[in-house]
């Protein structure tokens, strides 16, 4: 079947595109399903013996060792409540540096010796597994034949059922380490990194009272953007089939230019894939809130509720994979890349950062006076020093080659991390800056007009979308992460960078007071220094504008406009000294990560190259020829005839034919171009030769789209992919 072929019946499909019917009980309360598949603290306590269950426990909210005596109860209690769900399989869950979800399943059931089937499932079972680590991205950690890593239980984060219509798998989140205990994941670097920053949150607390504060956690809520295609277009596309981005399309008619699609109705097949995937979720104990369309068509968000970090990035990643399978239970496609769609907004995943603990609550919590509130002005001083002072570790923990593609492109935030205060909290800090802090802008009212509405209050501060790190209300939000990635990578950066904040502000303090100084004319001095010192990272204006780029290089600020420019943020001495300090890196896992996210760039790039010269040489330009033949064919029956022809069309086709071969031509020696085979090298080669050549090839191609008949056409362009549904 030809291109154009295939593309028109794709079209028909969608059309003709039936609803299943709904498989569960519409009355069905989301009450009763929430958390059903998983082994909860409440599931313990009625299972395990009351030791085992306090010890468990004492691990999960207190982050004490676990003991090792409580496996082996652990374990049976979970896999009795695992059969009596159906379970036949249990799969330790881990999250290598794929930025993907990795599974092992074995089987509880092994030979009884007198032709039956005994369940098995022991306490180190439980505790340790054993995949295959050779395969896995490891940036020279391990050569290739040493195949050995563990994974290992994170009692933190609770195992759970998963369903499936031809079976059940108890699923346990774990971390997966080398053979010698160096993290190839991104589960462990998270947990060391919640527990550095633990004791130095507790230092600072202890000097404001707090004997006992509890543990000290950071809590994330990600907002996850996706889109959705029909699934038959997306297999009429190698290039989302293979790379999750169009190559190729030129900009439709209409695009997002009249903000319609913006929390517009959601429409009904949508809205029935989210209804089932919401469900999905709610078993698995993923608190869904939040969905909405978003700004580009077939745009659309799910915000789930706050949750401790780690829990909140294994949720993610369960999140992603359970809507991905319901999608195509809905005939749709579920896409996560930043940015599948050329000339409409892409997706990000923004994380909402705050830390705290059930004693204390939430440190960033201002109160209606922050002025009076020294310890959140400490704590929010913290996280100003933080981004400030490793801004570009901010950076580089979102840096990749598909997040290039929005990251200040007037639809995410620019390059240059910095921070949004809001005119409250930054009329706070300039008087701070000035020698103390004596009021607060106050909350004002909002009388619209109409008899019948009420007095609304409004906060006494905007929002700024176009900030990487903005103030919120009690958190702040970092904008920058991708929509494809693990957010682990950033809260774990984050985590790492406030520690270090803590740990400086614990110390002046303790020695100013050791000395006699008063405590409170201490934190005065300590804020004053740190918003002197940092406060070059504050920014409430327009982060898009050309006046701020130059304004942030004459802060001092960096712009690490792409991913190669920001990767080197990992491996200074600085970066090595700070993840070290804490235990959250070695220098090895360092190097070895920077490795990875070197190697992952230009792969992606690579790859991405190798579908443009496919489908331009294959599907496009044979289309092109073909129409350019039949318009000169036509032009010279008319001639022969003696009919005046123009010959305007067949010029303007045969202009960007011309220039595909060329462009093509030139990819093609680029991507055979072997001199920089590895590393650094290759990357910049993808980053600078590759990404242009494809460019071109694109321009040429997406020219064609609009003058070649659209019965010729190979691929399903843009306004039916984005508006067909």
């Amino acid at each position: 079947m030809s291109g154009s072929a295939a593309r028109l019946q794709a079209i028909d499909a969608v059309i003709a595109y039936e609803a299943p019917s709904p498989t569960f009980a519409p009355a069905e309360a989301p009450g009763e399903i929430f958390g059903r598949n998983v082994f909860t603290k409440a599931v313990m306590q009625k299972r395990l013996p009351k030791a085992v269950f306090t010890s468990v426990v004492a691990t999960i909210e207190q982050q004490m060792p676990l003991d090792p005596a409580v496996a082996d109860a652990v374990a049976s209690a979970m896999k009795d409540w695992a059969l009596e769900k159906g379970a036949t399989h249990y799969a330790h869950v881990f999250y290598p540096l794929t930025h993907s979800t990795a599974e092992k399943h074995d089987s509880f059931f092994e030979p009884d010796g007198e032709g039956g089937s005994i369940a098995e499932f022991a306490g180190k079972t439980l505790v340790q597994g054993e995949p295959d680590a050779s395969s896995f991205p490891n940036g020279g950690l391990r050569s290739t034949f040493e195949a050995r890593g563990y994974t290992g239980w994170d009692v933190t984060s609770p195992a759970y059922v998963l369903e499936n219509t031809n079976g059940t798998t108890l699923c346990i989140p774990t971390v997966f380490v080398s053979m010698t205990g160096e993290a190839l994941d991104h589960k462990t670097p998270l947990l060391r990194s919640q527990q550095a920053m633990a004791t130095q949150a507790a230092r600072v607390l202890k000097l404001f009272g707090h004997d006992d504060p509890g543990t000290i956690v950071s809590y994330a809520g990600p907002e996850q953007e996706y889109f959705l295609i029909d699934r038959h277009f997306f297999l009429s596309r190698p290039d989302l089939l293979n790379a999750g981005r169009t190559l190729f399309g030129a900009k439709p008619p209409k695009g997002q230019e009249f903000d319609d699609h913006y929390f517009g109705a959601i429409p009904d097949r949508v809205l029935a894939f989210m209804l089932h995937a919401e469900r999905e979720l709610f078993k698995v104990g993923i608190p869904a809130k939040t969905r909405h369309n978003e700004v580009a068509p077939g745009q659309f968000e799910i915000a789930p509720m706050f949750e401790r970090s780690n829990l909140a990035a294994d949720h993610q990643q369960l999140l992603m994979v359970t809507m991905k399978r319901v999608a195509r239970e809905h005939g749709m496609e579920l896409l996560f890349h930043e940015k599948p769609f050329e000339g409409v907004n892409g997706s990000g995943k923004h994380v909402n950062f705050s830390f705290g603990s059930s004693t204390v609550g939430n440190l960033l919590l201002p109160g209606d006076t922050p002025h009076e509130n020294a310890q959140f002005l400490v704590f929010c001083a913290a996280i100003i020093r933080a981004v400030h002072k490793y801004g570009g570790l901010l950076r580089a923990s979102v840096a990749s080659a598909t997040n290039d593609h929005r990251l200040g492109a007037n639809e995410a935030p620019p390059a240059i991390i910095s921070i949004f205060l809001g005119d409250q909290l930054a009329d706070v800090f300039e008087q701070v800056a000035k020698g103390g802090a004596t009021s607060s802008k106050e909350k004002g009212t909002m009388t619209i007009g109409v008899d019948t509405l009420p007095v609304l209050p409004t906060d006494p501060g905007d929002r700024n979308r176009t900030s990487p790190f903005a103030f919120t209300g009690n958190r702040f939000e970092f904008r920058a992460p991708g929509s494809m990635q693990s957010i682990a990578s950033p809260v774990y950066t984050i985590n790492t960078i406030v520690t270090e904040a803590l740990d400086f502000i614990a110390t002046e303090l303790e020695e100013r007071v050791a000395g006699g100084e008063d405590f409170n004319h201490a934190v005065q001095k300590v804020l004053e220094r740190i918003i002197t010192d940092h406060g070059a990272a504050v920014f409430n204006g327009d982060g898009y504008s050309e006046q701020w780029q130059m304004q942030a290089q004459a802060r001092g600020l960096k712009n690490l406009r792409t991913t190669m420019d920001a990767l080197p943020e990992l491996i200074t001495p600085e970066a090595i000294e700070l993840f070290g300090r804490y235990g959250v890196f070695s220098e090895r896992e360092m190097h070895s990560r920077y490795e990875i996210a070197v190697e992952q760039y230009e792969l992606s790039i690579a790859v991405e190259a190798k579908l443009t010269v496919e489908i331009a040489g294959t599907s496009v330009l044979p289309a092109a020829i073909r129409y350019q033949t039949q318009l000169a064919q036509n032009l010279a029956a008319l001639k022969a005839a003696g009919v005046e022809a123009d010959p305007s069309l067949l010029q303007a086709v045969s202009t960007p034919t011309a220039a595909l071969r060329t462009a093509l031509t030139a990819l093609k020696a680029a991507t055979s171009d072997e001199s920089h085979a590895a590393g650094v090298d290759a990357a910049l080669h993808a980053r600078d030769v590759l990404l242009p050549a494809m460019a071109a090839v694109r321009e040429a191609a997406d020219e064609l789209e609009t003058l070649v008949a659209d019965d010729l056409w190979p691929l399903a362009t843009y306004q039916e992919m984005l508006f067909i549904r």
